[in-house]
């Protein structure tokens, strides 16, 4: 069996040069806060998402990172890959123009299903972010 790497902290040592924007579109706008959630981010700084999966998208205005427990979360929706890639911590999302957060991470709560996509809030306007049935989303590194 393998090892690891973002366990042994050796992930870090590979870069990502350069990376295809990845673009979505939202199929179920939610709104909704929890507190005291307790989801427990996976270890691993990213992940691929394919064309046709849906993935659910959460915000969370605490300074976390992978690995990491999140008890406060807004609920923003969910979205169908239409250009597929990898995702990564750190990358913007953004709704138009408007940037809505940055991936601080992956939960598999409900995996295989759909994985959740969290981000932190950038400003207290994306916290409470509600996106458009159909609205497209690009994720670009930063």
């Amino acid at each position: 069996m393998s090892l690891d790497p973002y366990k042994l902290n050796l992930a870090g040592k590979v870069k990502f040069v350069k990376k295809r924007i990845i673009k979505a579109r939202i199929v179920v706008v939610l709104e909704g806060t929890i507190e005291n959630r307790e989801i427990q981010l996976i270890h691993p700084a990213s992940r691929c998402v394919r064309k046709g999966e849906i993935f659910e998208l959460l915000t969370t205005p605490e300074k976390v990172k992978p690995g990491d427990i999140i008890n406060t979360v807004t609920y923003l929706g969910f979205a169908e890959v239409e250009i597929g890639g990898v995702l990564r911590v750190g990358d913007i999302v953004f709704s138009g123009k408007k940037k809505v957060g940055s991936v601080v991470g992956f939960d598999e709560t409900h995996f295989p299903n759909h994985q959740n996509i969290v981000l932190k809030s950038l400003d207290e306007s994306s916290i409470s972010h509600v996106f458009k049935l159909e609205e497209e989303i690009i994720f670009k590194q930063d």
